[in-house]
């Protein structure tokens, strides 16, 4: 499976998505950060089902409380998931891929609430804004590692490439993946490139969630 995981620049539209779609079209999902899709969940439908890409993300219902919601679309076009935030984990499956999401800071103050869903294959961390401080990108990427341990999972995140958390003047744009034994294959800190993450089991029948893990393939480019 290949995964794009873009920065965007905080934008009214979708400029960027749709360049990056044209840029992967052979992409099975594009992830992108908390909040990215906003008012233009319709015309990000529209996007996912004209180059046949899921996207994952996330938007803002301004009226409700929390407003934040991520938000996955098929390549169909369909909506599939839409979780508010701090609510109990959702998943969606895609190529036999089990995912789920979570959103920006409910990594640290809930983490991932899976009893309800079982086990997950990979867990997709959309981020509002960057980082507020060195310190928090360690706490944010540490305790992302403890939650792929746990939870035998992939785990990875991505945040806007701009924008800063209240009135820091500090802003560290952060994308990240690790794997299920908790190795950090990505962790990049005010780097907004854009990442391919080719993913391959290796495997037509495991015999176990750890027969999955050892043969797991990753390929992340560009890596540096």
């Amino acid at each position: 499976m290949k995964i794009i995981i873009g920065q965007p620049r905080l934008e009214q539209h979708l400029l960027q998505l749709e360049a990056e779609l044209k840029q992967h079209p052979d992409a099975d999902i594009i992830f992108y950060p908390e909040g990215y899709l906003n008012q233009n969940v319709e015309d990000a439908c529209r996007l996912a089902a004209e180059y046949g890409t899921m996207i994952v993300s996330g938007h803002r219902r301004l009226q409700e409380r929390p407003k934040d919601r991520s938000i996955i679309i098929s390549k169909a076009g369909e909506i599939v998931l839409e979780k508010a935030k701090y609510t109990p984990a959702e998943t969606i499956v895609e190529q036999g891929w089990k995912i789920s999401t979570l959103l920006c800071d409910e990594l640290v103050l809930q983490g991932f609430c899976n009893e309800s869903i079982g086990n997950v294959d990979i867990v997709m961390h959309s981020i509002g804004v960057g980082m507020f401080s060195e310190e928090q990108y360690s706490e944010w990427v540490e305790e992302a590692s403890k939650i792929a341990m746990q939870q035998h999972c992939l785990v990875m995140g991505t945040s806007h490439a701009d924008g800063s958390y209240r009135d820091s003047e500090i802003s560290i744009p952060i994308s990240y993946c690790i794997t299920p034994d908790g190795e950090v294959v990505l962790a990049s800190r005010s780097d907004t490139r854009t990442r391919t993450i080719l993913l391959d089991r290796g495997i037509t029948e495991p015999s176990s969630k750890e027969s999955e893990e050892k043969q797991l393939k990753i390929s992340i480019a560009p890596f540096s």
